[in-house]
């Protein structure tokens, strides 16, 4: 790397759903492996710092609620002392942009997106599709291109992949790149206290359900989760916990309701983010829509079930092979979209079975 692109104080400017941070872990080691003298920030949503606590690729973690018409104001505000010289962009946005102009940082790098280019000193293109709407470019890919191309201002721009099947593509990332997440005992601890509260036996296999997501649209039916739990704990003699966020639980409490198993709602037991990593580090599988758990569960190991609809799930495709992916329609064509067909993609459209097939594929020895 020329010492002239040499950050010596660097911050990453981390992207605000749990997922796409988690999905960022691979170019915040790519940044730390090749400037490890350096210093390393991250400016981030209040719950991120959660998630990325105990990583050893940022050396600090500045927690920020972009809320209201001062916001990039208070942002910059936050971070000018540490004196940056330069910022990754893995947002979009005009306003994190403007948070690092006003923060005085000389050296700006980001995807020119958002009317935003005037406030980057170093423009990244984002590939297009024939009709102008975004290409489909995994997050993985995403971030570790901008990462690159940080440290390299010379290297190729980002390529839209080939689409040739319509679960996933091939990530053009380097041998052994994968996705990382740290237990910090603090998390151990209010892991530990849960599994208290739940009674549950120290050892005792379980499985967890995260029936949640930020979008009504893409939660398969509790119904069918209850089903699902039933089907785990009797086949395969797990305990069955569902997770998610507090405004989440009931959700959990419908599939107790439903299910004939013992289920454990974790939110109500006052689940965070921070136990919720030992939790599923800990736990034979996860079965979750498309939401944040996956990619936490994926980064530390843990086989998963993903549920996709109508969502494409291209756009997240993970470097992780104890996954399976079910979508709403696996029959797409892959040179569409299933973003473009909310009918066709529904994810009401994935059958109990077909969910089943999927987690006895991952839970029964090969």
């Amino acid at each position: 790397m020329p010492e002239t692109t040499r950050p010596l104080r660097l911050l990453v400017v981390m992207p605000s759903w749990v997922g796409d941070a988690v999905m960022a872990t691979p170019a915040l080691r790519l940044l730390r492996d090749a400037i490890p003298g350096a210093t390393i920030g991250g400016l981030m949503r209040p719950g991120i710092d959660q998630v990325l606590a105990g990583l050893d690729s940022l050396d600090e973690l500045h927690v920020f609620r972009p809320q209201g018409m001062m916001a990039p104001k208070r942002g910059a505000n936050l971070v000018r002392p540490r004196r940056y010289d330069t910022a990754l962009l893995l947002t979009n946005s005009f306003s994190t942009a403007l948070i690092t102009r006003l923060a005085f940082i000389g050296r700006r790098v980001g995807y020119d997106r958002d009317g935003r280019g005037m406030l980057l000193t170093q423009k990244l293109r984002a590939p297009k599709r024939p009709d102008g709407s975004w290409a489909i470019i995994p997050a993985v890919t995403y971030y570790h291109h901008a990462a690159a191309a940080l440290l390299d201002p010379s290297a190729p721009e980002l390529e839209a992949p080939a689409l040739d099947r319509a679960d996933r593509v091939d990530l053009p990332l380097p041998a052994g790149t994968r996705m990382e997440l740290a237990c910090t005992e603090r998390d151990e601890a209010a892991a530990a206290d849960l599994f208290t509260r739940a009674a549950l036996d120290p050892g005792a296999p379980y499985a967890v359900l995260n029936p949640g997501g930020n979008d009504e649209l893409k939660r398969w039916p509790t119904d069918r989760f209850a089903a699902l739990a039933d089907h785990l704990a009797g086949a395969h003699g797990v305990r069955i916990f569902v997770a998610g966020s507090p405004a989440e639980a009931g959700l959990g409490r419908a599939i107790a309701e439903r299910a004939s198993c013992n289920v454990t709602a974790l939110p109500d037991l006052g689940l965070t983010l921070g136990a919720l990593k030992p939790i599923l580090a800990r736990a034979r599988l996860l079965v979750t829509n498309d939401t944040g758990p996956r990619h936490i569960a994926a980064a530390l190991g843990t086989p998963v079930v993903s549920l996709f609809g109508p969502t494409d799930a291209r756009w997240t495709t993970i470097p992780f092979k104890r996954e399976a992916v079910v979508l709403a329609d696996p029959d797409l064509p892959p040179g569409e979209s299933a973003n473009d067909h909310p009918s066709r993609c529904a994810i009401t459209r994935i059958s109990t079975e077909r969910v089943v097939e999927a987690a006895n594929g991952l839970l029964t020895p090969s």
